[in-house]
């Protein structure tokens, strides 16, 4: 292995010479400067391990030297040399960035302490550098994985778009009503999910999906979907600026196509009507609610269509561990309408860091 190389700085030449001769029996490289502003050329246009600068020097002393050392772009590590009594200036150098201190004194004592501290600071220096490298190799290593996250979210949304179109080819060429619907359910079933993906592949954060964003959007889609030309839906989403988990959002987006498509076709007998998809949060629980204020829920409690959406919003809200509940909207008043409630118990990952500190988590 190469010889560490050694600077050290110092107007005193019988010091410097008797430093070199020590330096130099211990296997290191030692180049002298004699004033700070000589030390400071030779660091400019050359590689040193580790620079020695001594305190007391004519014109620039040496935490003035020790300043302009710590200016240059790639600064090696710096030992600072003060005499016996001086430990305020050498708190001084320490705070301007010196990375140890030996006090000077003539004598192979002050030789074995110089070559003591220069193996400790350049082994603290090579840590730092691994560390820095092994920071800077994940942080490329992060930022590929992200990018090949995006690309496979964006190559999941493509086919979800593929699946689609070909659920809307084939519900186009039958000609059972019933079957049709079922397909255009369907349809409109992966649309949500497909919600999400488009979302993460856009997004610089592909573990949280932008709730509010993702139900307005999901809103606008539906109120397309189950609007005609006699009977307008009109379809509103209101929902605090929150990051859920892909799981949570995925979740909570299936449950909202499920309570307004079933408000869409019954809550208003092919008239006009709006749908309200409500979200908030309380002490870490998430409490969604779709209304309407339509012909209301319908006598006994008995499901309308197939009871699939029924059977489905069981199912996502199981594993959630989410309580469903229906109810009327103004039962005091005996108005119409209907309100349907998920409220969903939220751990800490399930919402974006900031997010879970601001809500208790």
């Amino acid at each position: 292995m190469a010889p560490v190389r050694i600077l050290y700085i110092d107007d005193d030449e019988g010091i410097r010479r008797l430093v070199a001769r020590g330096l130099t029996r211990k296997g290191y490289e030692v180049s002298l400067a004699s004033s700070g502003s000589e030390g400071l050329a030779l660091v400019a246009c050359d590689n040193f391990d580790l620079v020695a600068v001594d305190h007391y020097m004519p014109g620039m002393d040496g935490l003035q030297t020790l300043e302009a050392l710590r200016a240059l772009p790639a600064c090696p590590p710096v030992v600072y040399v003060t005499g016996s009594e001086e430990s305020r200036i050498a708190v001084a150098a320490l705070k301007s960035g010196a990375d140890d201190y030996v006090v000077k004194s003539v004598g192979e004592d002050f030789f074995n302490l110089l070559a003591s501290s220069f193996d400790q600071v350049l082994e603290r220096a090579q840590l730092r550098h691994d560390r820095e490298r092994a920071e800077a190799d994940l942080r490329v290593s992060n930022a590929r994985l992200e990018a090949l996250l995006k690309e496979v979210n964006h190559r999941v949304a493509n086919n979800l778009q593929m699946v689609m179109s070909f659920i809307a080819l084939q519900s186009r060429a039958l000609s059972d009503a019933g079957a049709r619907e079922a397909l255009q359910q369907t349809q409109q079933r992966i649309a949500t999910i497909a919600h999400v993906n488009r979302r993460l592949y856009t997004s610089d954060d592909v573990e949280y999906v932008a709730i509010d964003e993702y139900l307005e959007g999901l809103a606008a889609d539906l109120a397309t979907t189950w609007s005609t030309g006699d009977a307008i839906r009109s379809v509103r989403a209101e929902a605090p600026r929150l990051k859920i988990s892909t799981d949570k959002a995925v979740a909570l987006g299936m449950i909202v196509n499920e309570w307004v498509s079933n408000a869409c076709k019954y809550a208003y007998d092919g008239s006009t009507g709006e749908v309200r998809i409500l979200l908030s949060i309380h002490e870490m629980t998430l409490e969604l609610a779709v209304e309407d204020d339509g012909v209301g829920w319908p006598q006994g409690g008995a499901v309308r269509g197939t009871g699939l959406g029924t059977r489905l919003i069981s199912a996502l809200a199981r594993p959630h561990h989410a309580d469903i509940r229906y109810e009327k909207m103004h039962p005091e008043r005996h108005a119409p309408g209907t309100r349907a409630v998920a409220k969903l118990p939220l751990a800490r990952t399930d919402l974006a860091p900031m997010q879970a500190c601001t809500n208790g988590a």
